[in-house]
């Protein structure tokens, strides 16, 4: 299930895109809607035509949401009872289950893993992107990596309610099950030789990130089918790892329209 900040046993889930998701999928998990008491505009009326008549909504002062969440709430506060967890994250089963059904509906797997991002806002910022690009499933390793919180649901805008995040005990293991279901993985690595537009990004695929600081980890490396690199002209060595997530799945995203 997903891993969420609490205050007791309440979670809560912040900023117009990431509410608005809630609503979408998931609106009976919502308890109670906070509100900025005096704001009236376009885009709040549009949430809450999403509201159901039997959910409670508080206008409050600024203050209160602020005691509430400690970030940019943008005057809307969804509160969860945790054990109705709105983002979930899911386990190697679902992904064997689910991977087949979309090969047989004759649908290309396009799918993202992660090594090792720790940091909540790099998570939620390469779920925002996945989503945007397509990409079907995301994967990360179960220990090494950052909590499915509201930071993560802030940051990515709503993808981590509708994109599945897939734990896994053994990531080594995993990529080795993807390429023997024909998915060609592909890990990006400053020392590569091939540019990630020099490369075939369509079909089956698994674009693999590494962590924030070391990259991806040898045994991760060694299981990957080949290495791209995003070319830089600057000064500058390297790219923030959500950043250069984005730049690979739109060039796959670009290849596959």
């Amino acid at each position: 299930m997903a891993q969420k900040e609490k205050k007791n046993d309440k979670q809560f889930v912040y900023g117009f895109h990431a509410v608005e998701a809630l609503l979408k999928k998931s609106p009976s998990t919502v308890k109670n809607l906070y509100l900025l008491k005096g704001r009236k505009d376009k885009r709040l009326s549009a949430l809450q035509h999403l509201v159901d008549q039997s959910l409670t909504i508080e206008w409050v002062a600024r203050d209160t949401l602020d005691e509430l969440v400690n970030a940019n709430h943008q005057g809307v506060v969804a509160v969860v009872v945790a054990s109705a967890a709105s983002a979930e994250s899911y386990d190697e089963d679902y992904l064997k289950s689910h991977l087949p059904k979309l090969v047989e509906e004759g649908i290309a797997p396009f799918l993202l893993v992660l090594d090792g991002i720790t940091d909540p806002h790099n998570l939620g910022a390469c779920l925002r992107s996945a989503e945007a690009a397509g990409v079907q499933f995301v994967i990360v390793p179960k220990d090494n990596s950052a909590p499915l919180n509201s930071v993560v649901s802030k940051v990515a805008c709503g993808a981590a309610e509708v994109i599945p995040l897939i734990r896994v005990t053994n990531l080594a293991r995993t990529l080795q099950w993807l390429a023997q279901e024909g998915v060609w993985i592909l890990g990006a690595a400053g020392e590569a030789e091939q540019h990630h537009f020099q490369a075939d990004l369509k079909g089956p695929l698994a674009i693999v990130m590494g962590s924030e600081g070391k990259g991806l980890r040898r045994l991760t490396r060694e299981h990957c089918d080949g290495l791209i690199r995003i070319p830089m002209e600057g000064t500058v060595s390297s790219l923030n790892v959500s950043v250069a997530t984005g730049v690979c799945l739109f060039e796959a995203l670009r290849q596959r329209q």
